[in-house]
This record gives structure tokens, sequence and C-alpha cells, in this order.
């Protein structure tokens, strides 16, 4: 497979610079890093995105997590490696990501289930994140990006 054209974040730099704030605005709001990065993954295997499923899993190898965890973030609901916390999370970016595939895309219970773990300003982080993360699954996959050859 061969890119379609370069990343267009490459071709416009203030395209770059806008999804690097808009990520950035999401850190730092009372997310473990470590649940930051399962959530990017997350959607990014959903969304079908090579490019995105191979840096995020290696930012989470980096960071120090398992590959048990990196190996089961897509069968979460069946995995015994994953906390609450981290669950309601994975639960809100499927529902996030997934928008058409039911008539309620975010149930009030995957929603108040996050709210349990998370308080208001770190809502806002996930909700960013996962709007962020979706925006740039769907950029390399338009334009078919491929992961770095190692």
């Amino acid at each position: 497979m061969q890119p379609r054209m370069k990343s267009p974040v490459m071709v416009l730099p203030d395209a770059m610079q806008a999804m690097l704030a808009l990520g950035k605005s999401a850190k730092n709001a009372g997310v473990p890093e470590l649940t930051f990065h399962l959530i990017l993954l997350r959607a990014s295997q959903i969304n079908g995105c090579s490019f995105c499923v191979d840096m995020h899993a290696r930012d989470l190898k980096k960071i120090g997590e398992t590959d048990e965890r990196i190996f089961t973030v897509s069968a979460w609901r069946e995995s015994p490696f994953f906390s609450g916390p981290e669950r309601a999370a994975l639960a809100l970016t499927e529902s996030a990501t997934r928008l058409s595939d039911r008539p309620d895309p975010v149930p009030d219970e995957v929603w108040n289930e996050a709210t349990k773990h998370y308080d208001e300003k770190a809502m806002a982080s996930l909700v960013i994140a996962i709007a962020a993360i979706n925006a740039w699954n769907r950029i390399s996959v338009t334009t078919r990006q491929i992961p770095p050859l190692r």
C-alpha cells in the first residue's frame, strides 16, 4: 500500500499546529497518561488506522505498558487487565468513536460510569482526546498513511 499523498497536516502546517494544540489541551487534566494512551490506541483500532495503531502501541510500550495490556486493548471487555476507570474511559471512547452504530451513540450508562471515575475537567479531557484521535485517524485513513518501516 502506498500513501495517496503526504499527510495533509504536513502540506498545511497551520493544520498541524492546530491538531497538536488540540491534543495538548487534553493532557494533564486528571486522566492518567496510561489511560490517555489506551484510549488513543482503542479509537485507532476501531477506525482501522494502522499508522496510529502502530504509534500508540509503541507509545504505550515506551511508558512501560505491559504486552498483555497492549495486546488485549481491542478485547478489553473480556480481559482481566483493565481497571474500572480504564474500562469507563475505553467504553466512552468506543461510544464516541462509533457514533453511527446506534440511535443513542453515547448512552447515559456509559457517560455516567465515566463520571464516577473522572471529574468534569478529566471528562473534558477525555472528550477532547477522543475527538482529536478520531480526526487524526480520519486524516491518516483517508490519505492511506502507513506506519514507518522499522
